[in-house]
């Protein structure tokens, strides 16, 4: 029963990993979620409320808003190849605003951006200073 309530196409987020670990069990493969869950409660922690944002079919990971101020970000766990890095980028050059827009993976190499959108080491999002 408990691993149904993950397939449907709502997103869950953990304040503790080991809760959703327990429930669906310890995955390798799953290491995006886990780092968008991170992500997605790194956020919260700094004040954002934070929503899914759908443009058409494509997704933006995390729309957020603080006092009237907003942000958008991108997760992937790494961004192998020129496909995903237009994936990920290409969602967030289609947002028509000039809010700040992010992509965060785990790749070290090709931090830096493209158009506008930062591209930014997981850790480095982490522990510099988010605000708009």
């Amino acid at each position: 029963m408990g691993r149904r309530v993950f397939e449907i196409n709502e997103k869950y987020y953990f304040q503790d990993c080991g809760l959703r670990h327990s429930l669906v069990g310890y995955r390798p493969s799953d290491i995006n979620k886990v780092l968008e869950n991170i992500v997605y409660m790194h956020l919260r922690a700094s004040g954002y409320s934070v929503t899914v944002g759908q443009m058409g079919a494509k997704e933006i990971d995390f729309a957020c808003e603080k006092r009237g101020d907003r942000l958008y970000v991108q997760v992937a766990y790494l961004i192998p190849d020129k496909k995903t890095r237009e994936r990920e980028f290409g969602n967030l050059l289609q947002i028509p605003d000039n809010y700040p827009k992010f992509v965060v993976s785990m790749d070290r190499m090709i931090e830096g951006g493209e158009k506008g959108v930062q591209h930014l080491h997981i850790t480095r999002f982490l522990t510099q200073n988010i605000n708009t």
